[in-house]
């Protein structure tokens, strides 16, 4: 199957595991919306995509903004939310309650408001792919926070995908990923040692994932990891 001639919007799509994901959509034929809160992102982005594509800016912890970018696209067939920000590690005995707060505030109710207000825009036989993430399976020591979102979001995508079907739910759990939200809280090298594939992800090996998810009709309420062995080492 392929995404011909259907309509993708990325959310966070214009970095990163989102922008993988537009340009491996764009690649099978769907025409691509992306959308960040950085209006030099999202010009980077459309400069590395196929037309049909066009991005917004648009701050997704701003309800109304969203809801009004929701507003003025026509009709589509699959939401993408990969929007984060740079990881948010946490010691509890030190714990700053507002930056943790601040931490859910994007990952979390971004991707849940999102959600709500693009299903009016959903076409029958759509599907959403929310983002989650190996920490909530496998948390570290500072991981608290992040681990706690993760889990968030695998227990969010199970509640979706029951009350909005027959509207498609799924998400994908990366692991460690070569992109700039990484680069400041990890060192490479050393997890690819201790990963069983002995390498960090790209990109792409987590788009792939996206797009297998909007091409599968029967998955719904299904995570789909993609960590490298994150979980078992």
């Amino acid at each position: 199957m392929t995404l011909q001639d259907q309509r993708v919007v990325v959310l966070g799509g214009t970095s990163g595991i989102g922008l993988a994901t537009a340009q491996l959509a764009a690649g099978q034929g769907a025409s691509v919306v992306v959308a960040s809160s950085n209006s030099s992102s999202v010009r980077r982005a459309l400069a590395s995509l196929p037309r049909p594509a066009t991005g917004q800016v648009v701050d997704l912890t701003d309800s109304r903004a969203v809801t009004a970018f929701f507003a003025s696209l026509e009709p589509f067939d699959h939401l993408v939310f990969t929007a984060g920000e740079a990881l948010t590690l946490l010691d509890v005995g030190a714990m700053d309650l507002a930056r943790a707060r601040q931490a859910f505030e994007l990952r979390y109710f971004g991707a849940l408001g999102a959600v709500s207000a693009a299903v009016p825009r959903l076409r029958p036989g759509g599907s959403v792919v929310l983002t989650t993430g190996a920490a909530g399976d496998r948390p570290g020591p500072g991981w608290s926070v992040a681990a706690s979102i993760c889990g968030a979001m695998d227990s969010l995508v199970r509640a979706l995908a029951v009350e909005l079907a027959p509207l498609r739910v799924n998400a994908v759990k990366p692991g460690v990923v070569r992109t700039p939200l990484w680069q400041d809280a990890l060192d490479y090298g050393e997890t690819a040692d201790r990963l069983p594939v002995r390498r960090v992800g790209e990109p792409e090996d987590i788009a792939a994932a996206y797009v297998y998810l909007m091409n599968q009709p029967y998955a719904t309420g299904s995570i789909v990891s993609v960590d490298g062995g994150h979980v078992l080492v």
